[in-house]
Formats: structure tokens, C-alpha cells, sequence
């Protein structure tokens, strides 16, 4: 089962973001997921990810459409709850369209690892 999963994060939360990513590659390779991301971070700290747009370029929208088009199956956003974010508007639109088409979203490290773990769970059966 191929699987295509979006990882992001605010700036606040990059490094949670790479921290998790490093975690969880080695099962993320030998299960096959693909992983997209936004912005250089990952791809900085040395990870095989797809690139797309960093958020404010359009990169959350980027993300969004591939929700929409059926492509991407889980959203990891790790969101920094009490900074700003000037493209606050982009990160909603992509929440409602994860809800809409009913794809798994977590908002934080520990919602992230549930996830995964269920993901794993589900393809021991």
C-alpha cells in the first residue's frame, strides 16, 4: 500500500518537525510512504522528502490541492499555537480541506505519533 503523507510546520515548530521526521524515516521508507513537505528543512537535515512551496509561497495550497485530488492520505502540521502567522488564512483553507475529504490531520507532535502508530497497526493486519 503506497502511501503519500504531507509533513509540515510553522517556523516555532520546524525543529519538531525534523526531530519527528528523523524518528519516524526509517519505518516511513520501509512502508513505502512517500513524504511531501513545505520549505527547505527537512531536505536541510538531509531526508528524501518531495519539496513544494514554503507556506506563504503557496505551499499549504500546494498541499491542499493534492488533498483534494486524493493524493495525499495524511497531514502531519505541526502549529505553533501561540505565535502569528500572516498566511493564517492558507493553514485554514487546508484544515477545512482535510476535513472535507475526511484525510487525517494531526496539529501536533503527540496527535503525529498516534497517527503513525495507528498507520502501522493497520498495515501489520
Amino acid at each position: 500500500m503506497k502511501m503519500k503523507l504531507a509533513v509540515i510546520a510553522h517556523d516555532g515548530k520546524k525543529a519538531d518537525m525534523v526531530a519527528f521526521l528523523n524518528r519516524h524515516y526509517e519505518f516511513m521508507h520501509s512502508a513505502n510512504i512517500e513524504i511531501i513537505t513545505t520549505g527547505k528543512h527537512a531536505q536541510d537535515a538531509g531526508l528524501k522528502v518531495e519539496r513544494l512551496l514554503s507556506g506563504p509561497l503557496g505551499g499549504d495550497a500546494q498541499i491542499a490541492a493534492q488533498v483534494a485530488e486524493h493524493k495525499v492520505q495524511m497531514v502531519l502540521f505541526f502549529r505553533d499555537p501561540l505565535g502569528k502567522h500572516p498566511h493564517e488564512p492558507d493553514v485554514q483553507m487546508l484544515m477545512r480541506v482535510c476535513d472535507v475529504h475526511n484525510v487525517p490531520l494531526a496539529t501536533n507532535p503527540a496527535s503525529a505519533e498516534l497517527m503513525l502508530k495507528g498507520f502501522e497497526k493497520q498495515m501489520q493486519k
